[in-house]
């Protein structure tokens, strides 16, 4: 099998959010829904040339305006794409986020969560069109509000617009965020070293059309290239007979969460009861950072393939190797949760029976059993905070305002059932994660009493020298408000999309 090849073509043909977040510039989501397919076709034609490319970003190149288009399986359908090819389409996002009961509970979209209940991304609310807007003198609002007016016109309708903060590079809690990213590994994939945690993941577990993790191509959408305007698409790798409408295309999850600043800061407060010491050291607890985006300092540090410390940025060069037990970082913080840092084996490189003792299932702890090797499940984070920021101290007095503020959610992943659900759904929402129970992400966990009436609602801290620091009846302190599965396609898969029919 040929070996997944990055070229010039590609990086001018993927768009850029692969590579960047755009944190510098300011930004606004335009969300739309299609009413005259053919009007908003012509209208979409207009934006590609508008669309920021992979090789216009980074190296050294600034750019003071950019452009990012998506859409979602139902608006693909609105476009007059066949069931033929959008079977071939990850089932997930050929299904939609919000449409599935099943997939709602595992990734704990029930109760406040419930997508009956989001403002935006479902029924009559799900939109057909992402087009995320960026710019550095904060113009992308008034610019997004002129682009939503012309599509109105264009054979568009329900323009929402979603606007962005600036936060710095803080999310509302207070905490410092986006320490911690894969990094990209454009050679040729090799195992052999993944028996200890790393950072380095194959471009196809965010790219369609590349090797992935497991040295496979990830399935995605191939036409015959007899097929109309087959011809302007790039030959698959794996299947060369074929044209590959997903190649440098990748999937969208967009989530908006929303953040109950005052509810977090008054509670932990009330929890520790010994102090603004004490309720800092239980919020940190919660998320498994300092405040600041320091790891805590026991945990140590060591060389990891793919992390290379940054100056100005919080260290991320650890492991939770030397701390199983979760006596420095709860294992159920979560950041813990969101990336487990864990490699093939629980224990790294150990000898030869100790591995197949391991393979076997005849060792290990609960925890070594139910953490898969985190780089089958890495997803590469673009989200924004949006609201205004509301100080910790602030969020304590008695008439502190609401700020009604949150994270847009945004993250890029070839396979969303394998990565992001895999993620939300066994390692955030889940009460069992790592042999617990009872307690769910103490951050996103929904609280909702699963199965019946067994609580969720708990956060345990091990220590050293005695019994376990249980925080009990943890309120629910994000609410999904909306959300959506995207399709990011390359350019040429774009250009194809839109074609005149």
């Amino acid at each position: 099998m040929p070996a997944s090849t990055f070229t010039a073509t590609d990086q001018a043909d993927t768009q850029a959010l692969l590579k960047t977040g755009f944190d510098n510039l300011y930004c606004c989501y335009l969300l739309l829904r299609i009413d005259d397919a053919h009007r908003a076709r012509q209208w979409l034609r207009g934006q590609i040339g508008q669309v920021t490319r992979f090789d216009q970003v980074g190296d050294g190149k600034r750019v003071s305006h950019a452009r990012q288009l998506a859409l979602t399986a139902a608006g693909l359908r609105k476009l007059g794409l066949g069931e033929e090819l959008m079977e071939q389409f990850s089932p997930e996002f050929g299904i939609g986020l919000a449409d599935d009961p099943s997939r709602s509970r595992r990734l704990g979209d029930i109760g406040n969560n419930d997508p009956a209940k989001w403002v935006w991304g479902s029924g009559p609310t799900e939109p057909h069109v992402l087009l995320a807007i960026f710019d550095e003198n904060n113009e992308s609002g008034s610019l997004t509000q002129s682009l939503r007016d012309e599509a109105l016109a264009s054979g568009f309708s329900d323009g929402r617009i979603l606007n962005s903060g600036d936060m710095g590079d803080r999310e509302p809690f207070g905490f410092r965020d986006g320490a911690s990213q894969p990094t990209i590994d454009w050679r040729t994939p090799d195992s052999a070293g993944d028996m200890d945690f790393h950072n380095l993941i194959a471009p196809g577990e965010f790219l369609l059309g590349y090797i992935n993790e497991y040295g496979l191509y990830t399935e995605r959408p191939l036409l015959d290239p007899q097929a109309a305007g087959a011809a302007t698409l790039p030959a698959a790798e794996d299947q060369p007979g074929l044209r590959d409408l997903g190649r440098n295309g990748t999937y969208l999850v967009f989530r908006q969460l929303q953040q109950d600043v005052r509810g977090f800061w008054r509670w932990v407060h009330q929890e520790a009861g010994e102090g603004e010491e004490a309720a800092t050291g239980l919020a940190e607890a919660m998320v498994g950072r300092h405040i600041k985006g320091e790891p805590f300092a026991a945990l140590g540090s060591k060389d990891i393939p793919g992390i290379r410390n940054k100056p100005g940025y919080p260290r991320n060069d650890f492991t939770y190797s030397g701390d199983r037990a979760g006596q420095v970082c709860p294992v159920g913080a979560h950041i813990r949760r969101a990336n487990p840092r864990t490699g093939d084996y629980p224990n790294g490189r150990t000898g030869i029976l100790k591995k197949l003792l391991t393979l076997l299932g005849l060792t290990g702890t609960p925890e070594e059993d139910r953490i898969a090797s985190a780089r089958f499940h890495r997803v590469l984070r673009r989200g924004r905070e949006y609201g205004e920021e509301l100080d910790r101290y602030e969020a304590l007095k008695p008439d502190a305002k609401d700020p009604q503020s949150g994270l847009h959610f945004i993250c890029l992943n070839a396979n969303p059932a394998r990565q992001f659900e895999f993620v939300q759904g066994a390692w955030l929402a889940s009460a069992k994660f790592a042999g617990m129970s009872n307690e769910q992400d103490p951050l996103l966990g929904n609280r909702a009493p699963f199965p019946a009436t067994q609580a969720n609602d708990r956060f345990t801290r091990p220590t050293a020298d005695g019994p376990c620091r249980v925080a009990a009846s943890l309120p629910q302190f994000v609410t999904v408000v909306g959300g959506a599965y995207f399709f990011l396609p390359g350019l040429r898969a774009l250009d194809w999309l839109l074609r005149d029919q």
